[in-house]
């Protein structure tokens, strides 16, 4: 039995602004951002996750993140938390917080580092979903970065066992994966989509949800998938998913996340700078994109 809770839409996993060097978060961006994408057609926002630079950040930068966004955002706009950290004890922390914040969920991604078994993956997530009774979770799948993998398995044996493991942002890739899990979840269990070259399919198929990274420079595009096929325009929504697919080559699958906040920037909106090991892009790099931008015609 899965708790009842509504996430619908492009949830656009929004990158955090930094200063110069990547040493502050710039807070004051934060807002003009999260409104703008949902301008832009998002139907709600995703901070502090992998797109976000999430996992660069301390604990107290990404509370004082997701504060901001809540605040800064129209009331009533779906807002998942990333909680997701490497151990249990910051991951809880972040999470109570989101939820005493009045997040609609959070999400929390396979810790990792370490090879982790399903035995033990199942304790970790039972032990989180029950601290925090009541509250909705997702599970996160991103096994290339997370390096554990969520099986469909595992995914379902939660989903049966915590009324508040409510859904999964699966960001594995494999399609595969979301058919076993769309056809074989409880009732009510969201299998959200988190990645974007298969958007139309994966809404097809049945996914009521998607978390983008790609939305953050491309919202509109996305957006158009999802509102085409809702109107049952399929033809339209297909072709807007070919060019969300060619955008998703242009930003090479936000491998360095520079190329988010140049694309911004390229569309007039200053998003600031990345924080290292991520690094800017260079001179060469920017000009290269911005000639596959105007071809894609979004600048």
């Amino acid at each position: 039995m899965t708790m009842k809770i509504k996430i619908r839409g492009i949830m656009a996993a929004m990158v955090t602004p930094f200063t110069k060097g990547g040493e502050n978060v710039d807070y004051d961006k934060l807002g003009p951002l999260g409104n703008r994408l949902l301008e832009q057609g998002a139907h709600g926002l995703f901070p502090c996750g992998t797109t976000s630079e999430g996992l660069l950040m301390t604990a107290e930068e990404r509370k004082e993140t997701l504060e901001e966004v809540i605040r800064t955002a129209p009331k009533k706009t779906p807002i998942i938390a990333h909680t997701g950290c490497l151990d249990y004890a910051t991951t809880l922390e972040l999470t109570r917080h989101a939820r005493d914040m009045g997040a609609t969920a959070a999400s929390i991604v396979a810790p990792g580092y370490y090879a982790y078994d399903d035995a033990g993956l199942f304790q970790y997530y039972r032990s989180l979903a029950r601290a925090v009774d009541g509250f909705p979770i997702l599970l996160y799948n991103i096994p290339a970065c997370a390096r554990n993998a969520l099986s469909p398995e595992l995914v379902l044996r939660l989903a049966e066992s915590e009324e508040n493991i409510v859904g999964i942002k699966d960001s594995s890739g494999v399609m595969t994966g979301l058919t076993r899990l769309i056809g074989n979840a409880p009732d009510g269990f969201h299998v959200i989509c988190g990645t974007d070259d298969y958007g139309f399919q994966a809404i097809l198929a049945g996914c009521p949800a998607l978390v983008s990274g790609l939305s953050n420079v491309v919202c509109e595009i996305y957006a158009a998938v999802y509102e085409n096929i809702q109107k049952k325009n399929l033809k339209k929504a297909w072709q807007e998913q070919i060019r969300l697919e060619r955008a998703a080559r242009i930003f090479k699958y936000g491998q360095n996340l520079a190329a988010f906040k140049e694309g911004l920037r390229l569309r007039g909106f200053d998003a600031g700078y990345v924080r290292p090991p991520q690094r800017n892009l260079t001179a060469a790099e920017k000009r290269k994109l911005e000639k596959d931008m105007q071809e894609l015609g979004v600048i």
